[in-house]
Parts: C-alpha cells; sequence; structure tokens
C-alpha cells in the first residue's frame, strides 16, 4: 500500500499510518511549496491513496493513479479535490469537519473583544512610544492616600482614546449555527452576552433555551445585534447575503465580525459603512480577495477595524484533530468498516 502524503500533521497522531501501508511524504508535509499538477500526475502515478491539505487534485491527477483507491483532504471542505472525477471512478474521498471549529470559534471572540476594546490599537500606541512615561519619573502619592495608578483624566488620555464596550449584556448576531457558530454562541453565552441567531437550515427547538433566540429573518438579526459575526460555507444563497441593503440595517454602534468567508459580505458596502461612522467597527480573518492588497483600505485608511490575515485555523491544535480524524478513517477503509468522514 502506496500512501502518498502531502498534508499538514501532527507526528505522534500519524504513527498509526505508517503501519497501514509505505507513507510518502513531499510538498508541504515536508514544508515545501504547494505542488504542480504535473508534479503530481508524475509522484502519484502508482500511489494507492492520496493524503493532502493544499495539493489540487484534479482530473488529470485522479486519472493518471490506476492504483488510486483512496483520497483524503486535511480541511472542512474538500475543494482542492476534483469530486466528479473521483466519484466516476468510484473513489472515497475523505474530508475533516470540525477539525478547527474550536480554534475558529476562540478566534472569533478574540476578534469581538479586540475591537470592542481597541486592543491592538492601545498596543500599536505604546509600542510607537505614546502613552509612555520617562523611565526616571516617580510618582508621589498625597500623604493620606494610596497609589493611583490612574494618568491624568483628558480627552487625549489612553483613557479616553481607547474607550470601548463590553461584550457582557450585549446581543451577538450569529449568522450560521452550525459546527462553529454554536461554539462561538456558547463561549459568548459564558461571557453574559445574549444570543439571536439566523440559520434557515435550523429550526427553533434547536436554540430555544434561556438567552438564545432565532431570528425571524436576517435583516432582523442585522437591526437588533451589537455584534454580528457570520460562520458560513460559500454556497449560492450565501454568497453577498451580508449585502449593503443588510448593512444598512444595523446599529450605529453595532460591530460586524467575520472569520468565515469573505465571498458572503458585499465588502464595498462594508467599507462605506466603516468610512461613514454608520457601524462603530469590525474585525476580519477573511476577505474578498487574499492576502490583503497593501493600499486596501482596511490596511492604509480605517482606523476602526481589527484585521488578521486567515490566522483562525492556525493552532497545533488543529493539525492533531485533522491527523487523528484521516488516519482512523484510513484504518477503517482498509479494513472495510463505515467511513465517518466521507464526503458526499
Amino acid at each position: 500500500m502506496k500512501i502518498f502524503f502531502t498534508a499538514e500533521y501532527d507526528e505522534e497522531q500519524l504513527k498509526p499510518l505508517y503501519e497501514t501501508g509505505e507513507v510518502i511524504k513531499d510538498g508541504w508535509a515536508l514544508g515545501l511549496p504547494k505542488m504542480t499538477e504535473e508534479e503530481l500526475v508524475e509522484k502519484t502515478k502508482d500511489a494507492d491513496m492520496i493524503i493532502t491539505s493544499y495539493d489540487d487534485i484534479t482530473r488529470k491527477v485522479i486519472e493518471s493513479a490506476p492504483k488510486l483507491k483512496l483520497i483524503a483532504c486535511t480541511r472542512a471542505t474538500p475543494v482542492n479535490v476534483d469530486m466528479e472525477a473521483a466519484k466516476e471512478r468510484g473513489i472515497p474521498v475523505l474530508y475533516t469537519p470540525g477539525r478547527n471549529s474550536d480554534s475558529t470559534a476562540e478566534m472569533t471572540i478574540g476578534l469581538m473583544l479586540s475591537i470592542a476594546r481597541r486592543i491592538p490599537m492601545a498596543h500599536c500606541a505604546l509600542k510607537e512610544g505614546r502613552f509612555t512615561g520617562n523611565p526616571d519619573a516617580r510618582k508621589e502619592t498625597k500623604d493620606g492616600l494610596k497609589v493611583d495608578m490612574i494618568w491624568d483624566m483628558n480627552m487625549d488620555s489612553p483613557y479616553m482614546v481607547f474607550k470601548g464596550t463590553q461584550l457582557h449584556g450585549k446581543t451577538l448576531g450569529i449568522v450560521g449555527y452550525g459546527s462553529i457558530g454554536r461554539r462561538v454562541g456558547k463561549i459568548a453565552r459564558a461571557i453574559g452576552m445574549e444570543l439571536l441567531i439566523y440559520d434557515p437550515f435550523v429550526g427553533e427547538v434547536d436554540v430555544e433555551e434561556f438567552g438564545v433566540r432565532k431570528a425571524l429573518n436576517l435583516k432582523q438579526l442585522m437591526q437588533e445585534s451589537d455584534f454580528v459575526t457570520c460562520h458560513m460555507k460559500v454556497t449560492d444563497e450565501t454568497k453577498g447575503c451580508i449585502s449593503r441593503e443588510m448593512i444598512s440595517y444595523m446599529k450605529k454602534t453595532a460591530y460586524f465580525i467575520n472569520a468565515s468567508r469573505g465571498a458572503i459580505l458585499d465588502e464595498e458596502a462594508l467599507i462605506d459603512a466603516l468610512r461613514e461612522k454608520r457601524i462603530a467597527g469590525a474585525a476580519f480573518d477573511v476577505y474578498a480577495s487574499e492576502p490583503l492588497a497593501s493600499n486596501h483600505p482596511y490596511v492604509a485608511e480605517l482606523d476602526n477595524v481589527v484585521i488578521t490575515p486567515h490566522i483562525a485555523g492556525a493552532t497545533d491544535d488543529v493539525l492533531v484533530n485533522h491527523t487523528k480524524q484521516i488516519v482512523a478513517d484510513v484504518r477503517r477503509f482498509l479494513n472495510g468498516e463505515h467511513l465517518l468522514y466521507q464526503y458526499r
């Protein structure tokens, strides 16, 4: 059994795979760039299995590997695998749903806290030397008083410049209540937020509990939420669903968070809302085009955004999770058992 392996992985969790056949590591598994179609065709022509993260498993690659019996992609959706070509050959395709759900949910909460409390802005200000003091200065305390750490109270003090809003007591609108959306909601509830859910595929009975409501429609969610966070896959129905019209319904004090996919949002409309201060702020880990251009308004102009370079799933724990999932299903496949992670 020859297993061509170019995925991200956790070595400890990968060990059982070595018992199933010859594991040939290449590409990303060795820290090398994404492979070309020609390289893959040549290197997988006698492979029984292909396990990858990012390489494009095209029809040509699949048809050039006559012994190929299984394809595995260590992602939540195998977008880089030609599913039609695999189906024609009767080759199962494995994937790893939920591998990064916890990491992405935690990142979402981090983005919310960052923009609500302006944490990155305050950090940058100190690093740039603003609001710092003379290292030789000594604070004097008048007799009868205790040491007071409050700085001078004026409109230019950090207390005023970085004044934000707390999450406790606010309403969080969650658009998409799947694996990640539910985890975000659980953490937000622990903080003390109320939840308003919009997901056409989730019924009222699935969300009804104290502090959780299902919105009648997306408009209601946008109108009533203090924070809006999106957790949806890109489909014909979800593409651009956060439209200019929907953005117009948001409160002036509201914040928009997106750590799912840039395609769900009318980015230009959101930029206009931020530029004109029609919403309080936004935080993003994903964009309409990536990598984010150096002259993009989020980078070069707007001071009411927090941005990160698509790193919500970038934790060592994700590698542990998806390696476990793939290795376990490969063993099930070899034993003729039901596959838990076959993409349909």
